[in-house]
């Protein structure tokens, strides 16, 4: 009888923990809560950490921080892609990059967020890389320290003594080289230090250091019952525009996975601060890393004036950028005597769109993924 009593108080226990550890996912369960799905194709996310806004008409100093409303400047911007595989493409985007903002003009990236809000910041991370974020994820600059010490703190290798202390900003960094578990507010002053004669770069560094680290944590099976814990911390500092059904493609593919994959925008350090993106450098990346395979609009695309009237290459280019191709050029060759082709990586459906046309096994001109070589038979505009 008393081992059934022990038994039941056991299971009570239990159940009272486990109906603990729900209760603090069940905000964003209620939101978002679906059954995992995999995607039909990849789902791309902007990540961004924001600074919090001071009161400086307020009596007292350091000023307190305003409650947060997600408009302040944008600490952490990481281009995320995960794709149905469970492949995870995790491009980290320097807060110094130097670029022309659409809506606002040429300045650093991290003042999208304050001058325009995330649709700004979006337009800007599609206007640098040519990828268009599904969704954005706003996280407060608390969201770090939350999630840190609901995961149980974070084990990694600190590379250097970091020693700063900055007492408008509220932070205070003590840190001894050295492998070591590092709790929320520790985690933070890691992930904010710029002492290191690398700026933003080294942050850069940082942060993938601490994503490495932490979703090595994540994966491990004994460290599942925190999952609920982490879900409600990061649910509670976050702003974002994701749909059941995203997040249900998220958790499809996760389930996956993920196998992670780092990167950084390339470029090299420019005036005032600035990180000066190499664009040759950053197409490349996208194209190997960020452009889902199965979609045609993400090929290189070639239109080759063969036998059409002038202008066409032109006109043809102008129209599949319309429809969202993003990499379009002409091509040229020889002219003479045809018919239109197409041919390449899903000619057939390129020559779908366009709507005329015969797919060949011709091979596609030299840097483009499919040619269009347009004929006679090619409609007047």
């Amino acid at each position: 009888m008393l081992w059934r009593v022990r038994r039941r108080v056991v299971g009570l226990v239990v159940l009272a923990g486990l109906v603990a550890l729900s209760a603090a996912a069940w905000p964003a369960a209620a939101r978002y809560g679906a059954l995992p799905r995999t995607p039909e194709r990849p789902i791309t996310l902007l990540l961004a950490g924001v600074t919090p806004n001071y009161d400086e008409a307020a009596p007292v100093w350091p000023y307190p921080a305003k409650p947060e409303d997600y408009t302040g400047l944008t600490d952490t911007i990481v281009l995320a892609q995960l794709r149905p595989d469970g492949t995870a493409n995790l491009l980290s985007i320097p807060r110094d990059t130097w670029l022309n903002v659409p809506g606002y003009g040429w300045g650093k990236i991290n003042g999208a967020n304050p001058h325009g809000g995330p649709d700004m910041l979006v337009g800007a991370v599609q206007s640098l890389t040519g990828v268009k974020p599904d969704a954005y994820v706003f996280l407060s600059l608390y969201a770090v320290r939350a999630l840190t010490d609901a995961a149980g703190g974070v084990t990694l290798d600190v590379p250097q003594r970091m020693k700063y202390d900055d007492n408008a900003g509220k932070l205070h960094v003590d840190l001894q080289p050295g492998r070591q578990r590092l709790n929320g507010v520790q985690a933070e002053g890691f992930l904010r230090f710029r002492k290191d004669n690398l700026g933003d770069i080294g942050r850069v560094a940082r942060q993938q250091l601490f994503l490495s680290a932490l979703m090595g944590q994540v994966k491990n099976p004994l460290n599942v019952w925190r999952l609920p814990l982490m879900v409600g911390a990061v649910d509670r500092n976050m702003k974002t525009d994701l749909t059941r059904e995203q997040v249900a493609g998220i958790l499809g593919a996760a389930l996956k996975g993920p196998k992670v994959q780092m990167h950084t925008v390339p470029g090299n350090f420019g005036a005032r601060g600035s990180w000066v993106p190499d664009r040759a450098a950053l197409g490349a990346l996208v194209a190997q890393h960020f452009r889902d395979p199965n979609d045609p609009h993400s090929l290189r695309v070639g239109v080759v004036n063969v036998d059409a009237p002038d202008g066409s290459a032109a006109r043809t280019k102008a129209r599949l950028e319309q429809s969202g191709y993003a990499s379009v050029q002409i091509v040229t060759e020889p002219r003479g005597p045809a018919r239109t082709t197409v041919s390449g990586a899903q000619a057939q459906r390129l020559q779908a769109e366009l709507g005329f046309g015969e797919v060949t096994a011709d091979p596609a001109a030299p840097g483009t993924d499919v040619t269009i070589r347009l004929g006679n038979d090619t409609p007047a505009p």
